[in-house]
């Protein structure tokens, strides 16, 4: 059973939207899934129509017994749909932390408890409250993935620093590491304000940012005011297509299979070095964040949400550099992307770069199955793809940045506000 937390310590950025419709998504798809609601407010089952007086037991009560063997989880479950059960809670988890705060297996109830049922689903996601504490823990604690929403506004960038902490207590608490994720939300591609700021997560974040982004869409809240997931309320919605690309990116994605080892606190450990290697991006995000901050007082219409069509002007720093690190002429005409007999040759200068990828529509936009080869006897990277005949888009990303390809003249802006690069083939 695949496990999810989706997680941020800032409310109102779509948490619960992502869990309840990721989860009706996925069991839509023949996928056995659970969804366990872990925030105290019960906005799952708001959200699913489930009436918090008609609940008798709820994830409160099983995870207060423990294994004790008093409770079971299917105690607790309601069917909400075909594939697609639903762990409710109640007010009453708020007050759990104190209750269970002393407990040797504090942190371990929720996992016990899953552990029972693993058998029974291929997916269970886990809605969790907007703070860090024993429930969060549990969430962790039973996780192998993290997803962590983030709504395209100028506060909720800084909710994502604020994992810092979050990663920090991880490392030293939870004795396995989890993949995170940082997933994009209520993004509305004709603002400028939400372009920079989506920019600015992939900059931050590189491949930590999926691919798919939830679009501001306001049938997903008239979904959730009817009680019904997307799928049910508005299948033919932009916000039903969103979930259903996220539901394939995850089923196409597992994480890397490993062993579940406690994690040591020691500085060297490879835990800790990816806890570093996020806070520090974290903090660098801060740092960016005052920069737009005091953009946004001297430009108020960014957060007027004025229209523009213009490409994010904080991308443009980071472009690779035109000017190639080499003498040899031919080779630098060479350089971006050819058609051969034997398919697509790309060509990028080395400029030091440590890894390039190459994504795009051929491979859904997974960098991760076109890597470039280094040659360092011609101090370029290089990657021969075969493709049919066709038009096809592309970017490249270098050490996790996604830029356009700055030899290739043909371009065109995508729905980010972006450029990608375009290539065709004839024959």
């Amino acid at each position: 059973m695949r496990t999810i937390a989706i997680i941020n310590q800032k409310g109102g950025c779509g948490k619960t939207t992502v869990s309840v419709n990721l989860a009706a998504v996925l069991a839509s798809k023949g996928h056995r899934t659970l969804l366990v609601d872990m925030d105290p407010q019960s906005h799952c089952s708001l959200g699913l129509a489930v009436p918090e007086a008609q609940i008798e037991r709820s994830i409160c009560d099983i995870l207060r017994a423990g294994l004790d063997g008093s409770m079971a989880l299917a105690d607790v479950i309601w069917q909400i749909s075909a594939n697609l059960d639903l762990a409710p809670c109640t007010m009453a988890l708020a007050g759990l932390e104190q209750e269970i705060s002393d407990a040797p297996d504090r942190d371990r109830r929720l996992l016990q408890v899953l552990s029972t049922v693993c058998d029974q689903y291929d997916y269970c996601v886990i809605d969790c409250p907007p703070s860090i504490g024993l429930l969060t823990f549990n969430a962790l604690r039973a996780a192998g993935e993290v997803i962590i929403p983030v709504e395209t506004g100028y506060f909720s960038m800084q909710g994502a620093v604020r994992q810092e902490a979050t990663i920090q207590m991880l490392a030293r608490r939870v004795n396995h590491a989890a993949r995170f994720s940082v997933l994009a939300t209520m993004y509305d591609v004709r603002t400028r304000l939400a372009r920079e700021i989506l920019t600015e997560l992939r900059r931050q974040f590189g491949e930590k940012l999926l691919p798919v982004v939830v679009y501001y869409n306001s049938k997903l809240k008239e979904a959730a005011s009817f009680g019904q997931p997307i799928n049910e309320y508005d299948p033919s919605s932009r916000g039903m297509q969103d979930f259903e690309k996220l539901a394939q990116w995850i089923t196409a994605h597992p994480p890397v299979p490993r062993e579940d080892q406690p994690v040591a606190a020691s500085p060297n450990s490879p835990v800790m070095d990816r806890a570093a290697e996020l806070v520090e991006r974290a903090r660098a995000l801060s740092a960016r964040t005052a920069a737009l901050a005091a953009k946004l007082k001297t430009q108020p219409e960014l957060a007027s949400g004025q229209h523009e069509t213009a490409t994010s002007v904080m991308e443009q720093p980071h472009q690779p550099s035109a000017q190639p690190h080499t003498s040899n002429s031919k080779l630098q005409r060479a350089f971006g992307v050819r058609e051969t007999t034997q398919g697509l040759i790309f060509i990028q200068p080395a400029n030091g770069a440590k890894r390039v990828q190459i994504a795009g529509d051929f491979n859904n936009w997974d960098p991760t199955i076109t890597p470039m080869k280094r040659d360092d006897t011609l101090g370029v990277w290089q990657a021969q793809l075969p493709l049919p005949p066709g038009r096809y888009l592309y970017r490249l990303v270098i050490d996790g940045l996604w830029v356009k390809d700055p030899y290739n003249t043909k371009q065109e802006t995508n729905s980010f506000g972006e450029l990608n690069s375009v290539i065709e083939i004839c024959s």
